[in-house]
């Protein structure tokens, strides 16, 4: 009996799975310790962020291969910073934009070192999916004097502990898939 194929992506690679890039597999660089976020887990947060993505300005925090970037861009966003703080890895999103002609700006920094840059400017959705050891509660702070209210956050990390509780961010979904927990934010007045 054969195995079953779903909607994953390939070892190796993972694809954009909406839009006009639609099937377009994005590489995974060999040996790196990037962890995508998962086909199922993107299609179910982009249902929840389509009434506000197209047009929307993105900030990608922890970029890795920068599908959830690409994807919102894919899927109607107007424009996307994708941060990623390993070289190797932002070059790779450059080569990406360029092959795509995305209108992304690809920045090689650590995400608190942009958060602290002065006019960065305000984002609409900001994606933030950092390696799993990290707390992401000070980068959540961080993030609110940069939107304004009505700005979605959307939060990945390793399933269990407690969830953050941030004034001025209310959580309007949450869900888990496998060993993932994530939600998204609404920023409120």
């Amino acid at each position: 009996m054969g195995k079953a194929r779903g909607k994953t992506s390939k070892p190796g690679s993972v694809r954009i799975i909406g839009g006009m890039w639609r099937r377009r597999r994005v590489a995974i660089a060999p040996g790196s310790e990037l962890r995508p976020t998962p086909d199922r887990v993107r299609e179910t947060l982009f249902n929840w962020l389509d009434p506000t993505l197209h047009g929307a300005r993105c900030l990608d925090l922890y970029a890795g291969t920068g599908v959830l970037g690409f994807e919102a861009l894919s899927r109607g966003a107007a424009a996307a910073v994708l941060v990623e703080r390993d070289a190797r890895s932002a070059s790779a999103l450059e080569r990406l934009r360029d092959e795509l002609r995305a209108e992304a700006e690809i920045v090689n920094a650590d995400a608190e070192a942009y958060l602290a840059r002065p006019g960065i400017g305000r984002f609409d959705i900001v994606f933030v999916d950092p390696p799993y050891q990290s707390v992401a509660t000070p980068v959540l702070e961080s993030l609110l004097a940069r939107l304004a209210a009505g700005a979605r956050i959307y939060l990945e990390r390793e399933r269990g502990g407690e969830w953050p509780d941030i004034a001025r961010l209310r959580w309007v979904r949450r869900s888990r898939a496998g060993s993932v927990e994530f939600g998204l934010g609404e920023v409120v007045a």
